[in-house]
C-alpha cells in the first residue's frame, strides 16, 4: 500500500514493483541486525521442561568467563535462583536472579565460545503465532526465512519484519535506479512488542534497545540532503536509529549506545522523509510511531482499506510506504 502524506492518495501496488516509487537520488536505510538463536530449550533434573528466550545482553561481567544476559524463562514461577540447566551438549544456562515480570538475569557458560554453542543449541525465536515444536524440520528453514538478506550484525530477538520482503535481485534493481543505501544497526528487543497498556500513550516506557550509527552511514544522509534525494527509513527500526542520531539540517551524526525512543502523535521527524513498514497490531508503540509518522486519521483510513482489502498483518504481513 502506497500512501501519500500531502495529498492523502492511497494506492495498492505489488511489493516487486517497489522501485518504481523511489526517486533517482534517494537514500534506502536498512537495519542490517540479525536474529540471534535466543530460544533455548532445557530440561531440569526431573525432566520437566524449562523455555529461556534471551532478550539482551548485560553489562555485567562474569569472573567465570562466560556472558550475562537478561532473558524470560518459564514456568517463570517453579524456578528459583541458583538454578542451572544445560541446553544441547554444551551450553549451560545459570539463573542469577529474578528481575520481575518472568524476566531473569542469567549466565551463558560453554567451552569455547558462547556465540557458536548457542548457533548450535539455539533457535531462532519465532513470533509466537508461528508456533514450531521442538524437531520440527521447518525450524531450520525458519532460521534462514527469518532473517533478511543483508542482516550481519546479531543481536535482535525479532527480525526488522519490513526488510523481508527485500530479494537481492530487488535491492540490484534499486540501486541501478541510482538509489543507493545504507545501513544501521539497532538489536531489536522483547519490549518493541510490548503492548501498551498505560491510560495515556505517552505514558508507556519502552525498553532500551542497542543501535549504531557509522560515519558511512551519516555521510550517505548528507550526500541525499545535497542532490535533493530523500531518506527513506526501512522499517520503524531504521527510522528510530535515525531520529535517535538525528542533528539540525536533516542530517545524523555516528553513534552507538542505547535508545529508548518512542515516537507518538505530534513528534516532529528530522532525519526522515519515507517510511516502508508493515501493518501493525492496535495498542503498539509500532502503530504509534506510524501514525504520529503519517498522521492519525489518513493512518487510521489505511488500515480500515487494509482491512477490507485483506491485507495481511504481523511479522510475514504486507507492507506499507508512506511517503
Amino acid at each position: 500500500m502506497a500512501v501519500c502524506r500531502r495529498t492523502g492518495e492511497i494506492r495498492h501496488v505489488r511489493f516487486p514493483d517497489f522501485a518504481g516509487l523511489l526517486r533517482r537520488g534517494d537514500l534506502l536505510v536498512l537495519n542490517d541486525t540479525r536474529v540471534i538463536r535466543g530460544r533455548l530449550r532445557a530440561r531440569k533434573s526431573t525432566g520437566a521442561a524449562v523455555e529461556v528466550l534471551l532478550l539482551s545482553p548485560r553489562d555485567e561481567p562474569d569472573p567465570a568467563g562466560g556472558e550475562t544476559w537478561e532473558a524470560l524463562a518459564r514456568p517463570s514461577k517453579r524456578l528459583r535462583e541458583g538454578m542451572s540447566f544445560c541446553v544441547g551438549d554444551r551450553l549451560e544456562v545459570a539463573l542469577l536472579r529474578r528481575l520481575g515480570e518472568g524476566r531473569w538475569s542469567v549466565r551463558l557458560s560453554a567451552p569455547g565460545s558462547v556465540p557458536e554453542a548457542l548457533e548450535r543449541a539455539g533457535e531462532v525465536p519465532l513470533p509466537p503465532y508461528i508456533r514450531r515444536k521442538a524437531g520440527d524440520p521447518l525450524l531450520s528453514m525458519d532460521a534462514e526465512r527469518y532473517q533478511t538478506v543483508y542482516a550481519r550484525r546479531p543481536g535482535s530477538v525479532a527480525a526488522p519484519t519490513a526488510g523481508l520482503h527485500f530479494e537481492k535481485e530487488l535491492l540490484a534493481e534499486i540501486a541501478s535506479a541510482g538509489v543507493s543505501t545504507a545501513m544501521v544497526t539497532l538489536s531489536i528487543g522483547y519490549g518493541t512488542f510490548s503492548t501498551i497498556r498505560a491510560g495515556q500513550v505517552e505514558d508507556h516506557r519502552i525498553h532500551a534497545e542497542r543501535y549504531r550509527l557509522e560515519g558511512g552511514a551519516a555521510a550517505a544522509v548528507a550526500e541525499a540532503r545535497e542532490r535533493g534525494g530523500r531518506v527513506v527509513a526501512v522499517g520503524t527500526t531504521s527510522l528510530r536509529t535515525l531520529e535517535t542520531c538525528a542533528v539540525p539540517g536533516g542530517l545524523v551524526a555516528p553513534s552507538s549506545g542505547t535508545t529508548r525512543l518512542f515516537i507518538t502523535p505530534g513528534y516532529r521527524f528530522r532525519a526522515v522523509d519515507a517510511l516502508l513498514t508493515n501493518f501493525h497490531l492496535p495498542r503498539s508503540s509500532l502503530l504509534a510511531l506510524v501514525m504520529a509518522f503519517g498522521g492519525t486519521d489518513l493512518v487510521r483510513e489505511a488500515y480500515r482499506l487494509a482491512v477490507a482489502e485483506r491485507y495481511r498483518f504481523f511479522s510475514y504481513g504486507d507492507a506499507m510506504f508512506l511517503y
